[in-house]
This record gives C-alpha cells, sequence and structure tokens, in this order.
C-alpha cells in the first residue's frame, strides 16, 4: 500500500530512532512533523529533508507538557491539513538498582516514557475520531519483554505503554489502529544522558558490538502504516540476530 502524502507527527525525532523515522518516511513521500527539545537539530533534520526533496515541519516539543503534543498535532492539521499517524517515540532512561532510588530517575521515565505517550493519544484521537481514521504508532522496547537488573523501572514504564497499547487495541472499533514496535539494541546516542556511568559504559559496549541501525526501526514503522485500512500490525519486536 501507498503511505505517499501521508501526514506523521514524531516525538523524540531530534535524533537516534525517531530521526531516522523521519528521514526514512520523508524519502517515501510522507509529510513529516517533527517534535523533539533539540530544535538546533529538528531545523537542521527538516532542512536535510527538504534538500532530499522531502516535506518537513517542527516544532519544539517536550512530551512532559501536554500542551506541546496538542501544538504538535496542530501544526499538523494547520500545515497538511489532517494527521494520520503520530509515533510516540520519545523516551529516556536511567538505569539502576531500584534499592539506589534514583528517584528522580524514576520520575523522569514515568514523565517521558509514559506520560509523555498518553499526552501524544491524548492529543492525537480527538482528531483521530473526528477524521474516522488515524494510527498510533508507540515505539516501545525489549525492556520488559525480558526482566533484567538494573532496568526494574524502565521496563516498568515500557511494560505499561505494551499493556495501554493492547487495551486501545481492544477498545477501538477499528477506525484508530495502533502498533506497539520493541526495539531491541539500536545504534543511538540514547545511553547519553544516564547517570549510572557503569550502565552507560556497559550499554555503550552492547551498542557497539550488536546494535542494528535504526533504519530497521523505520523500516518496520512503514511495514506497519503501509497495510490497507483493515489491516492492523498490533505488535513488533524487532532487535539484533545477536541479541539474548
Amino acid at each position: 500500500m501507498e503511505i505517499k502524502e501521508k501526514v506523521v507527527a514524531i516525538t523524540g525525532a531530534s535524533s537516534g530512532i525517531g530521526k531516522a523515522i523521519a528521514v526514512e518516511l520523508a524519502k517515501n513521500g510522507v509529510k513529516v512533523v517533527l517534535g523533539a527539545r533539540r530544535t538546533e537539530q529538528l531545523r537542521q533534520l527538516v532542512e536535510e529533508i527538504k534538500n532530499n526533496g522531502g516535506e518537513a515541519v517542527f516544532t519544539k516539543t517536550d512530551v512532559r507538557n501536554k500542551t506541546d503534543l496538542i501544538q504538535l498535532v496542530n501544526v499538523a492539521i494547520e500545515q497538511y491539513g489532517k494527521l494520520d499517524v503520530i509515533v510516540n517515540n520519545a523516551g529516556v532512561s536511567q538505569l539502576s538498582r531500584i534499592d539506589e532510588l534514583d528517584i528522580d530517575g524514576w520520575e523522569e521515565m514515568i514523565d517521558i516514557n509514559l506520560k509523555g505517550v498518553l499526552y501524544g493519544m491524548a492529543a492525537a484521537i480527538p482528531v483521530f475520531k473526528k477524521q474516522q481514521s488515524g494510527h498510533i504508532v508507540n515505539i516501545i522496547s525489549t525492556s520488559g519483554i525480558k526482566i533484567v537488573p538494573m532496568q526494574g523501572v524502565y521496563a516498568g514504564t515500557k511494560n505499561a505503554v505494551r499493556t495501554i497499547t493492547e487495551a486501545f487495541r481492544q477498545e477501538t472499533d477499528g477506525s484508530i489502529r495502533i502498533t506497539g514496535i520493541s526495539p531491541g539494541f539500536v545504534k543511538t546516542d540514547f545511553a547519553s544522558n544516564m547517570k549510572n556511568e557503569d550502565m552507560k559504559t556497559a550499554i555503550q559496549k552492547g551498542m557497539e558490538q550488536i546494535a542494528i541501525n535504526p533504519v530497521a526501526v523505520a523500516n518496520a514503522v512503514i511495514y506497519a502504516i503501509s497495510q490497507p485500512k483493515d489491516v492492523e500490525v498490533g505488535d513488533i519486536v524487532i532487535r539484533p540476530a545477536a541479541q539474548n
């Protein structure tokens, strides 16, 4: 199915998986509406997409603020007259033992990984209901599919999104589709803002050894949103072949 002319909003679009999704969608004729906190990177990305013949706009988006998500959706409507897909991609990871009590880290992950996704859904759903069509793509994680020490709260936020995604799938009448995509190790700067230096080093080492290109995740998004209206891809797990 053709995805050309679709309008897709993406959070966390300034780098990593979000940036790869934006670039690959734009290559396929999708109009992308980019949101992230780092506006300079967004400006450069929009320029890059336009120089390659694509269509893109951006707006500063902190997913901890629900009004920013409403603004992201409004920019799509104002610029392109509709919104076909929202990709809730923004995420953060602070890895530590639970008994280390990194409460600030917990709150950051809950606010961005969980509430940020809910705010994105809340901003898009009224538009999708009005249009009688729409597609939510939640970027989740393989964390939580396999529970390991140091990732308890991070995996908890991701499993919460997994549960919410499945619940919404059951609640909707099919006019609004929803897909959860769970990447494993992907080559990004994801570890760069981790406070725990040992975990940061371990994650970065794992990325160097086995991580896959974020384009692989972008291709999964393309696959999910290119299906006919009566087909919903519910869940995609995409990880390096060598990842346990």
